[in-house]
Parts: C-alpha cells; structure tokens; sequence
C-alpha cells in the first residue's frame, strides 16, 4: 500500500465535504480559529460564511500588566477583529452569537458594540449573550426581536432607554446578571412582552435596581439570587407566577411579601438570610405562597430566619402537598422549628437533615 499517498489523500479528505457539513464544524470550534480558515482560499471563505455560532472574547487580550498605549492597540485589534468577522459572513444567519468585552471609553466602545449587536439581530440571531466590564448601553432594538429564543445580559450592562414598545414573541430564557434596568420597566413592560416565556434567571450582587416586583403567567423556572445590601428603599418583593413549576430564591428577609402566587409550584430552594438593615422582617406572604410545593429545600440560614419569624407570631401554613423536606439549622433555636414543621406537613415521606458543621 502507498502509505504517502494515503496520507496526502487523508489530509485532504475534509475538503470534499459539503459546505453545510463544514460550516457546522467550525461552527464547534473557537471563532478566532474558524475564522483563520477563511485564508486558505476562496471556497473557504465561503464556507466561513456559513458559521453559525460566533463568540468574541477579549478577557485573553486585554492583560492588567500592559501599560495603556498596548491596552490600546489590543482594544484595537479586537475591534478590527470582530468587525472583519462579521463582514467576512456577508450577513449571512446566525443561531448563536457571543460577546464579551471590557469597555474603556463609555461613549465610542458603546457605539461599537450597538453595531454589533444590531448586526447580530438583522441576522436572525437565536441565541445572544453580552457581558461588559463596567456600564454599556445596549441598543432598543434588543428587546424588539422576532427571533431571540434565549438572551444573556450579563454585569454591568445599562437599560438606560426601555422601548415601551417591547416585544419578544420568540424568547423562552431570559437571564440578567446585575443589569441595570428600572424594576417597573421589568415587570409592566418586559415580562409582558414576553408572552412565551419560561426560565427567568435574575442575578444581582450588590448592584442597585435588582427587580422586586416578578409577573409572569408563562415562567415555569426562576432564579432568583440577590446580594443586596442597600434595601431600605425596596425592602418587599412580589412574585406572581401562577403557572411557576420551580423556585430557587436567595435574599434578605424583607419587610413585606404582599403578593406570593405560585398555585402551580411543584419544588422551592430558599436561602434567606437576615440583615441588620431589616430588624423585623415578615415573610409570612413568602411562606404561605409556597404552602402547595411538593419538595422543599430550606437552607440553615432559611430555618434559622422563619424559626425568628415564628417566634414573633408567624403561624406556617399547612403544606398539604409536601412529600420531601430538606432542613438543617445553625443553632438550637432553628432546630426546634423541625417538630412544628413536620407537624404542618401530613403527607411528608421524606426528610433529609442537612449536617451542619461548625
């Protein structure tokens, strides 16, 4: 057998493939490696025009050792790069498009990264994440998309200007982490416009503007992880999610929970902690808006925090559905809360005490 004649043939044999088989394939591979091929010649190009899922990252630039004239010319070149990317698809559709980049001049860098976005949404786009570095504007026509299926906005991204015309009749995922948008806009215009709507994940660490008011009859899973120290000005939260299968939420015992509707809520994480900043919290409308979940996972910091609330009156409701019971406390106090508990849950068939180790 011609071992070399074997050889040569092998390394050639992607080529013969068919463009689609080969756009699919760097469309699996990192965006700066899929988009070297385009100088091999033209039918590469071509192929390149096919890439379906772009990713633009410049956390591997940008290193906090260079002087600023060569954090300049790399900021400089990123942008090059993704602007040549993007030309070389002659706007040709995408599925999945991320970007990540650290902005240094508010006004300029913004400006390019609207471009990219839009450029993004002109192409159908399925799939968009963005996170920035320190505050960026992102452009309206984010929230007027007829393609999104799932959107990203990841730290330090500004909402400044909210369409009031918001609509995405498409999305099914929507996650926010510490995005600066005002909560009103989140619950009378966005969660509205998103009529199909089914995982909402909210992140917030120590960042103004987390949303305390949640309304949603399509969201099936929420997240809701908030870190917020400054919460004398919002101190109540509302959640009405009728058709909610799923709840994880982590914050500070507040004040008031006026509105809890999950009547569909089948397993619930708390992780409540208490804060100084709120001397007499009242989780009674957070506890009974969860009484219909199926499996409850109560972290010791929970425990500890309802085994407070009980002590100063609260009555906990009757969990009539509750078959599974994670529980676990820091003191003896929150222990004590165990024997009420379970009295309160006639159908329960599991408990898992969770270890806790000082």
């Amino acid at each position: 057998m011609d071992t070399k004649k074997l050889s040569t043939g092998s390394r050639d044999a992607i080529s013969c493939l068919p463009h689609e088989v080969l756009g699919v394939i760097l469309s699996s591979v990192p965006t700066k490696l899929a988009a070297s091929t385009s100088l091999l010649s033209k039918k590469w190009r071509n192929v390149f025009a096919l890439v379906h899922n772009l990713d633009f990252d410049d956390s591997d630039l940008l290193q906090p050792e260079e002087g600023e004239e060569e954090m300049g010319v790399m900021r400089e070149s990123f942008r090059n790069f993704v602007d040549t990317t993007l030309a070389l698809q002659c706007g040709s559709p995408i599925k999945r498009f991320s970007l990540k980049c650290h902005i240094h001049d508010y006004y300029s860098e913004s400006a390019h990264l609207v471009r990219w976005v839009c450029n993004a949404l002109d192409r159908g786009v399925l799939d968009l994440s963005l996170e920035t570095s320190v505050q960026a504007l992102i452009p309206s026509e984010l929230f007027t998309s007829k393609t999104l299926v799932k959107l990203r906005l990841g730290t330090q991204v500004t909402v400044e200007v909210f369409p009031p015309e918001a609509s995405l009749p498409a999305l099914k995922i929507l996650i926010f982490e510490s995005v600066l948008i005002r909560p009103d806009d989140m619950c009378n215009v966005l969660l509205p416009g998103c009529p199909v709507l089914e995982e909402l994940y909210l992140y917030y660490d120590g960042f103004e503007g987390w949303p305390y008011r949640i309304t949603s009859q399509t969201i099936k899973r929420l997240v809701v992880q908030y870190d917020e120290f400054e919460i004398e000005s919002m101190s109540f939260m509302s959640i009405d999610a009728p058709n909610l299968l799923f709840l994880d939420y982590s914050h500070y015992a507040l004040y008031d929970y006026p509105l809890v509707n999950l009547a569909s809520l089948v397993e619930a994480r708390l992780d409540i902690q208490y804060s100084k900043r709120v001397v007499r919290p009242d989780i009674t409308g957070l506890i009974n808006g969860i009484s219909n979940v199926e499996t409850l996972h109560l972290s010791p910091d929970s425990v500890d925090v309802i085994s407070l609330c009980v002590g100063r009156g609260l009555l906990l409701p009757v969990f009539n559905n509750l078959v599974s019971l994670t529980f676990g406390s820091k003191n003896e106090k929150g222990w004590k809360l165990l024997p009420y508990l379970i009295e309160q849950s006639p159908k329960l068939e599991t408990l898992i005490i969770q270890v806790i180790y000082h």
